[in-house]
């Protein structure tokens, strides 16, 4: 069935929203690094929303001739940059934050029309990069350091941090504007300098981002280094990678791509922060709180269309409820609302891209072929409102853990329903059994159970939650996970450690000249 927009039509919305974030033509072309003007003689890229198909714009895309100039920009404001104190840095941040609050609404529809995801989360991803600007202000008065007791006598010992340099940032599209901030926020208030390459799916939000802050810096007046962004393919990041320039790269995608990342950079002994695939599971008890648990099934299954590293793949089940649960969701997918992501009435927007759509088929085939059974969804939409063919029913499947399509993330709605006996140990060892480990939950109001989900012989994920679902992390915490998930952390917690390098260092305020351990090594005698 179609599906109507709300309020304005969507071209002139659209042309607004345009016009609001500094992207002054609905069809603009716009070159890399600093300057947008178009030009000549460059390779472009149509940016189409997986909405409704329209394209919304045509960027030019990097050379490697580019990316050398931004680097180079990039090192000269390093050296303004770092000079500045911490907190004078957070007031840059919290400048940003009020930006992107002025642009809200407009950044929101942005990127719900650009990604696919629905306008709510559009908003939320927003949200994300003005709570991590308000959570970095704070950091930078906090870099700290500790202070150690000296073996020596008249001496004095502590730690510090000091900037890294450039920082590079490769982002994801099914986040294009949330990943980065937190990254670039974080190694701002640290004093470093950000390179960030957008994934080229959706790379008008970042466009959108920058013109915001070259606002800011501006007004400041402070270089426009400070914060970059380069449109380019994936010649960009590699020479990124492999840029002894850029001490630390962070990279946000698929396990594929992290460990090319992660092997160029640990070649030239530079550092990473990987954040890559998750296959999340909820187990479920005897004793979880139904209604409670069904609404973050739902969310983590669905939400952005499944594309979220942290979303719901699998859910491990106890055999005594399995039937009633399973009764249940198939009474809700059904009936969830599929439409445009702009539509206020929509639950469940459009994948990616046909390539997307393609891996949702393909895995189901597979999976079936295994001896899985589909017990609803699965379909690709046509008709009116769904011309694109990036709409699809979301699938419920019955399954084994250890089957191959079950062991893989496929970044699409589909949610595996796989069934445990006995004690939650057995569901633990079942949610462990995969290669990622990335997010998890536990719903269940028995105390013995959670807390042997959380203990050290429990969950080997990065996020383990209890009584919520695996979606939706908060900046407060550090973010990441384990095995083939990278190891990352990122956001909050002491993630701006990352950021930055250590240095003990060592103050003899005596006359004497005593060695330690106790050596003794008399060279005047």
């Amino acid at each position: 069935m179609k599906q109507t927009i709300d309020e304005l039509p969507l071209n002139k919305e659209l042309a607004d929203v345009l016009h609001q974030l500094g992207i002054k033509d609905t069809n603009p072309a716009y070159s890399t690094g600093l300057a947008w003007g178009g030009q000549d003689g460059r390779t472009t890229r149509s940016v189409t929303s997986p909405a409704d198909g329209s394209t919304i714009a045509t960027v030019n895309m990097a050379s490697a001739e580019d990316y050398d100039k931004v680097v180079t920009t990039a090192q000269e404001a390093f050296k303004i940059w770092r000079k500045m104190p911490a907190p004078k840095r957070g007031e840059i941040v919290r400048q940003i934050g009020d930006k992107l609050r002025e642009h809200k609404e407009a950044l929101g529809k942005l990127v719900s029309y650009e990604m696919g995801k629905i306008y709510q989360e559009g908003l939320g991803e927003v949200q994300e990069m003005i709570d991590i600007c308000d959570f970095a202000v704070g950091l930078s008065r906090q870099l700290h350091g500790f202070t150690m007791h000296s073996e020596r006598p008249q001496h004095r010992m502590y730690e510090q941090y000091h900037p890294l340099g450039i920082v590079g940032v490769i982002s994801a599209f099914n986040f294009p504007v949330a990943v980065w901030s937190w990254n670039a926020m974080l190694a701002a208030v640290c004093g470093d300098v950000i390179i960030w390459k957008p994934s080229e799916k959706t790379p008008l939000t970042g466009v959108a981002c920058q013109h915001i802050i070259r606002e800011v810096l501006a007004e400041n007046e402070l270089p426009e280094g400070i914060f970059n962004l380069i449109v380019g393919d994936a010649e960009i990041g590699s020479l990124m990678s492999h840029d002894k320039r850029v001490p630390l790269v962070s990279a946000t995608g698929s396990t594929r791509m992290g460990k090319k990342v992660g092997e160029a950079v640990g070649a030239r002994l530079g550092k990473s922060l990987l954040e890559l695939g998750g296959n999340n599971a909820i187990i479920l008890t005897e004793s979880a709180d139904m209604e409670m648990a069904l609404r973050a099934i739902v969310f983590g299954a669905v939400g952005t269309c499944g594309q979220r590293c942290t979303s719901t793949r699998r859910l491990i089940i106890h055999e005594n409820i399995y039937e009633q649960v399973k009764e249940r969701l198939l009474k809700v997918y059904p009936n969830l609302p599929i439409g445009h992501p702009l539509d206020s009435t929509t639950l469940v927007g459009p994948l990616i891209d046909k390539d997307a759509v393609a891996a949702f088929t393909n895995a189901l085939d597979k999976v079936q072929q295994e001896g899985g059974t589909l017990l609803t969804g699965g379909e690709v939409l046509s008709g009116e409102g769904y011309e694109t063919g990036t709409y699809v029913k979301p699938a419920i499947v019955e399954a084994q853990n250890h089957y191959e399509m079950v062991q893989e993330e496929t970044f699409a709605p589909i949610l595996y329903l796989i069934k445990y006996s006995g004690d939650v140990e057995n569901a633990i060892e079942i949610q462990n059994g995969v290669r990622q480990g990335l997010s998890s939950a536990i719903f269940s109001t028995n105390l013995l159970e959670t807390e042997a989900f959380l203990g050290h012989w429990g969950s080997d994920c990065g996020i383990a939650n209890v009584n919520i679902g695996t979606s939706g992390a908060e900046i407060g915490g550090a973010f990441g996970g384990e095995k083939e998930t990278g190891g990352g952390r990122e956001s909050g917690s002491d993630a701006w450690k990352v950021y930055m390098r250590r240095q003990t260092n060592t103050i003899n305020y005596g006359r004497e000249l005593p060695l330690a351990q106790g050596i003794k090594f008399n060279i005047m005698d």
